[in-house]
């Protein structure tokens, strides 16, 4: 059966061609000949053009729950006008005082209804959560790496071969990072086994202790006055749990409300907010702390399996630690205040659920494997995203245009010929995400994945400026990576009161979460952060 070549040109369109130098032929036929390769590949999907219905029905779906307002409402408001309307101001000040007939009774009872309704409504309504202040490690600068001292520690750790060695080299020259990344003294020093206990609680001690002493500091919050704690580590999971180290470390109350998130990757950040928020609408008056981080010693893969080398070109050390609250004095002292979360899993799927796992190569050799489909599986859970975000955040009047250019294109599709319309064939009306946002932090995965992101999205290079900055200044610092790029936005000041931000991060499982806030003030360049002794030579030239 002949393949329609309307098939073969969207197949097409999903492949990339990359031209790749493999260097002078050492062997055989072509030997002291330089040699190049043609690498195609499947790149992140136009999943903006694939919304569609099912964005249509949850922009429905959210209306539909309004809808007794939406109707209600403005009949209400033209009844009343039109009463009103019709009457003098001296007909209307007789009405309400001379012809009515009021006593104590009817005003008191209906003034009791009224506070009774106000007062149900204040108290069933949830709780704003409010972001007091937020902290990110920045490690010491002897920890600090460029790309060519991290190919000489490979090389002289003895763990890789020339090949290895090689590869890694052409990844991080292509990677978007810079020269003042961070990697752990154990990988730096040692030329044993990085992923052991002793390293991986070593490492967790650092940067966790030095972003919790950061966060302490700037809120002048007691560690005993935490309610809440939620930790979030994909690899590294120790018993006692990394979690019980904090509440250890700082002598928490015994009454603390605990949890330790492991093996949920690098949207595992957003997750944790989730967590801590449910607790303080259940736990009211408290504080909530969440530390985002991962071990990247302790994933330190030694072998020659190039799916698994990947990350240890790209995870840097890193920590974030959050306090949340729900307590209203906090209002006038928060910087943001929660707006949305939703969260996507693909892990039902096989490829989604396989496509970053951890596991052993042929050697038995330990480590995190990233597959080939990653961007093509990571676009697809962005675009379920997405679609739940768009209702939420986007202007009424972006969804009414989307809606109306999709009903024209069902509507004058051709009229059920086989042949489609000159409208039908036209490029759907892609809502503007800018519209509903002024702050963006993208999870710093790849630069590669950054491109994708961004020529989806269409987002602009100011739009995408924490995140590559971020890649470029501290590489991928899984889970944590978002809240370093707020700390830029912050360096920068470039949050102003009202703004709405969002968080996009992205995982294995596979799992893509988006978070939104709402900036309560102008925030100012903080005291406590960690671009501020380089935040001068940003942004850079990539």
């Amino acid at each position: 059966m002949p393949i329609p070549s309307s098939a073969m040109a969207s197949e097409r369109d999903l492949l990339s061609t990359e031209i790749v130098n493999r260097g002078i032929e050492s062997s055989g036929p072509n030997a002291g000949s330089l040699t190049f390769s043609v690498r195609v590949r499947r790149r992140l999907p136009d999943f903006l053009q694939s919304v569609n219905l099912k964005y249509v029905k949850l922009g429905y779906h959210h209306l539909i729950n309004h809808a007794i307002y939406l109707a209600t409402i403005p009949v209400l408001v033209l009844v009343f006008s039109a009463e009103v309307g019709s009457l003098s101001k001296e007909e209307l000040w007789k009405k309400l005082w001379d012809d009515a007939r009021y006593d104590l009774a009817t005003v008191l009872g209906f003034f009791g209804v009224f506070v009774f309704t106000l007062s149900v409504y204040f108290m069933s309504r949830p709780r704003s959560i409010y972001l007091v202040d937020f902290a990110c490690y920045r490690p010491h600068d002897d920890l600090k790496v460029s790309k060519d001292q991290f190919i000489e520690v490979a090389r002289k750790s003895g763990k890789f071969d020339e090949e290895s060695l090689e590869f890694q080299k052409r990844i991080l020259n292509s990677s978007g990072l810079g020269d003042e990344t961070y990697i752990p003294k154990s990988v730096i020093m040692s030329t044993e086994n990085t992923a052991t206990m002793k390293e991986g609680r070593a490492e967790a001690s650092a940067v966790m202790f030095g972003a919790l002493d950061e966060l302490f500091e700037k809120t002048r919050v007691r560690p005993k006055d935490i309610g809440v704690l939620v930790v979030n580590c994909s690899i590294f999971n120790p018993t006692p749990s990394l979690s019980a180290m904090i509440i250890n470390h700082y002598k928490m109350r015994g009454n603390i409300l605990s949890y330790n998130l492991g093996g949920m990757g690098c949207s595992a950040g957003i997750i944790a907010v989730d967590l801590a928020r449910d607790m303080l609408q259940a736990n009211p008056n408290n504080y909530a702390v969440v530390v985002s981080t991962e071990m990247v010693g302790y994933n330190w893969y030694p072998g020659s399996d190039r799916s698994m080398l990947i990350p240890n070109c790209f995870f840097r050390m890193g920590c974030s630690a959050v306090l949340l609250s729900n307590r209203r004095r906090d209002y006038h002292r928060a910087k943001y205040r929660l707006e949305h979360i939703v969260r996507t899993h693909k892990g039902a799927d096989d490829r989604s659920f396989r496509c970053v796992y951890q596991e052993e190569d042929e050697n038995r050799l330990k480590g995190l494997k990233i597959s080939k489909e990653l961007v093509e599986i990571g676009g697809d859970a962005l675009k379920t995203n997405i679609t739940t975000l768009g209702p939420l955040v986007l202007p009424f009047s972006e969804q009414l245009l989307f809606f109306a250019t999709l009903v024209s294109r069902h509507l004058f599709s051709g009229g059920g010929t086989s042949q489609p319309s000159l409208s039908s064939r036209k490029r759907p009306y892609i809502p503007d995400f800018k519209l509903a946002f002024e702050r963006f932090c993208v999870h710093a995965a790849s630069k590669t994945v950054l491109d994708e992101l961004q020529k989806n999205l269409e987002l602009s290079e100011e739009n995408m400026e924490a995140s590559r900055m971020t890649l470029h200044r501290f590489g991928n610092t899984s889970s944590s990576s978002i809240w370093y790029e707020l700390a830029y936005l912050e360096a920068k000041e470039k949050v102003k009161r009202g703004d709405r931000v969002w968080q996009l991060a992205f995982g294995s499982g596979f799992k893509c979460n988006s978070l939104v806030w709402r900036s309560m003030r102008r925030v100012r360049k903080p005291s406590r952060n960690p671009w501020l002794e380089c935040i001068e030579r940003y942004p850079v030239n990539l």
